[in-house]
Order: structure tokens, then C-alpha cells, then sequence
């Protein structure tokens, strides 16, 4: 494994974050059936622990909150303090199960509805502090001042050690930089964002805004939801990818297509897989800190890992990136849209 530091934090973090969304205590539900169940999910974690990923990235969000009780369960059977753990909030914890009923403060960014779910989160957890909570969105509703504000509380109470956000327009994400530097708040060191070889829009603005500030990059879908993964004709071969054929049909619209099958070349080239080389395409850019990768097999997770040791030339780079056109910004930046 190879680890860096996390933006300016100081903090050591794996290379890869293990995504926990596929993770839960019961296994598949009516809208995800590819959720894994507890014996499943430790299995996974625990090689990912043997092979040196110590970091993991999960939600309230996700199966319904299963996937923080988990890895709650798992990393208190080890030495705690050796890993970095990730949650978010803003989706409602019932977002996935399939009764919506909610009350009016179960999401979003108020104090309230900060201060229940992150107090919620750590009792699933398990864990008296989190070392990195995310914002899941932002918030139309409540004022970011009252958002930082509460997070910054949050530092104050050792609850969480450093926040983070994810998936917004680049000017939220700056006016929340600069109004908590002006108020002397907690400020956030990590974008978890939408980033992958056939998805680049991040690359306008977000990601020079993240270099300039020395905020870590730590891109979600890195293998486009599967869409890097296989020939595309053969999207539909596993039971996410048939669910996730309606969603980001960004993936294949533009030069999609054209670098999918350069993935395939590269991959043939090289005797390694697809989803190494669009890993490795991430690995090589100097703004990425940790994809997060998400599975449910520990065959894939190894080979995750051994992406990691994939060099590719400026000119392979070059290729890879080459049939990129300019795409629709995806829905996630839009109120109550898809969740990663």
C-alpha cells in the first residue's frame, strides 16, 4: 500500500478509501440488491485491512444506516486509532428503505439536524470521534454560516477532528471556505467529488479551486459506476450495472464510448483489467489524494489495490483523455438528487 497526506492536514491516509455503500447488517433490500450482509461486509473490510487501506468512507445514508454499524463493528475489533474514518450527513438515514416516511428534521444542515445524526452516527459507529465528517450536499434551506458554525462546535466537542464536503457547485464550496476563514471556523480540508475519466467537468473549476486552497480531492465513482469496467456493451452483465443503466447516462454520451474502448486496449496491452487502468489514470493526477472504491468482492478490492503499481506514460494519458467532450453538469449537484 502507499499512503499520502491528506491535503494540509498532516494526517496519513491509504492511497484507495474503501467505500462502505454496498455494506450492511441484512443484506440486499427491494432497491438495492446488491447490498452485502455483515459476514459479507467484514470479509471485505478485513482484507482491506490486511492489505493496508486505513482509510474508509461511509454515510447515515447508506443502507440505512447498516453500513456505519459494520464497519463500526469491524474497526473496534481492531487498534482504532490506526484508521481514518469517514461518514456524512445531510440525506436522511431511511433515504434507501423503503418506507420515506420522515420527520421534518431528519436531513438537511441545520444545527438540529447536524447534532442528532452526528450523534447518531458515532453511536453506530461505535466511536467517540469521527476523523472526517462530511457535508453529503449543500443545503438551500439553511444558511451556511449556521452549518459552519455547528461543525465547528462539533471540532470543539471532539466529536469530529476534521469536516469535509461533497458534490456542490464550486462557488458554494468558495463561499464556504472564505466565510469560515472570515469567521474563524473550522474550515473544510476534503471535496469528495464526482471525478473519473469519462465525467472531467470537475476539472474546470473545483479541482484548480482545491489545489489553490490544499484541499484533498478524494473522487466518488472513480470506475464510472462500472462503466470503466467492462466493454460497454457489457454494462449490463452484473446486477449494479443493470440497476445503474438509467443513471449517468453522461458515461455515454460525447467521446464516452471512444475512451471506454481505450481503456479496453490499454487494459489488453498491459494484461491487467479495465477498472485498473481508469484507477490508475486517477492515481497518476497530482490533485487526487484517495479514490474511493467501492465492491463486493474481495477479488476486485485486490485488484483495486494492485492498480497501485500501474505506470502510465504521458502518452497513454494523453490517449486516454484525448475523446473527452464537454458534458451536462450530472444531477448530483441538484437538490434531492441520486446519492453516492
Amino acid at each position: 500500500m502507499k499512503y499520502t497526506t491528506l491535503g494540509s492536514t498532516g494526517m496519513e491516509v491509504s492511497r484507495l478509501c474503501l467505500g462502505c455503500m454496498s455494506f450492511s447488517i441484512n443484506g440486499k433490500t427491494k432497491i438495492h440488491d446488491w447490498v452485502l450482509d455483515e459476514k459479507e461486509s467484514r470479509e471485505i473490510i478485513e482484507r482491506a485491512i490486511e492489505l493496508g487501506i486505513n482509510f474508509f468512507d461511509t454515510a447515515n445514508a447508506y443502507s440505512n444506516g447498516e453500513s456505519e454499524k459494520v464497519l463500526g463493528k469491524v474497526l473496534n475489533d481492531y487498534n482504532r486509532d490506526e484508521y481514518v474514518v469517514s461518514t456524512k450527513g445531510y440525506f436522511p438515514t431511511n433515504l434507501f428503505s423503503d418506507e420515506k416516511e420522515t420527520h421534518p428534521n431528519s436531513s438537511g444542515l441545520s444545527r438540529k439536524a447536524i447534532e442528532q445524526e452526528l450523534q447518531n452516527s458515532l453511536d453506530r459507529l461505535g466511536m467517540d470521534t469521527i476523523d472526517l465528517y462530511y457535508i453529503h450536499r449543500w443545503d438551500y434551506d439553511t444558511p451556511i454560516e449556521e452549518t459552519l458554525k455547528t461543525l465547528d462546535d462539533a471540532v470543539r466537542r471532539n466529536q469530529v477532528r476534521y469536516i469535509g464536503a461533497s458534490s456542490m457547485w464550486t462557488h458554494q464550496f468558495a463561499k464556504a471556505i472564505y466565510r469560515s476563514d472570515h469567521l474563524g471556523l473550522e474550515r473544510f480540508i476534503s471535496m469528495q467529488n464526482h471525478y473519473n475519466l469519462v465525467y472531467r467537468e470537475e476539472e474546470r473549476e473545483m479541482i484548480p479551486f482545491c489545489k489553490e486552497e490544499k484541499i484533498a480531492v478524494i473522487p466518488w465513482s472513480p470506475l464510472a459506476q462500472g462503466y470503466l469496467t467492462r466493454p460497454h456493451e457489457k454494462m449490463t452483465s452484473t446486477k449494479r450495472g443493470e440497476e445503474l443503466t438509467g443513471f449517468h447516462q453522461e458515461y455515454r454520451q460525447g467521446g464516452g464510448p471512444t475512451i471506454n474502448e481505450r481503456v479496453e486496449e490499454i487494459a489488453r496491452q498491459k494484461g491487467v483489467k479495465m477498472a485498473q487502468i481508469a484507477l490508475a489514470w486517477l492515481l497518476h493526477k497530482d490533485t487526487v489524494d484517495a479514490p474511493i472504491i467501492g465492491t463486493t468482492s474481495v477479488k476486485h478490492l485486490e485488484e483495486a489495490v494492485e492498480a497501485l503499481e500501474i505506470n502510465l506514460s504521458d502518452s497513454e494519458i494523453e490517449y486516454l483523455e484525448e475523446p473527452y467532450e464537454p458534458l451536462l453538469i450530472s444531477g448530483d449537484k441538484v437538490p434531492g438528487s441520486q446519492v453516492n
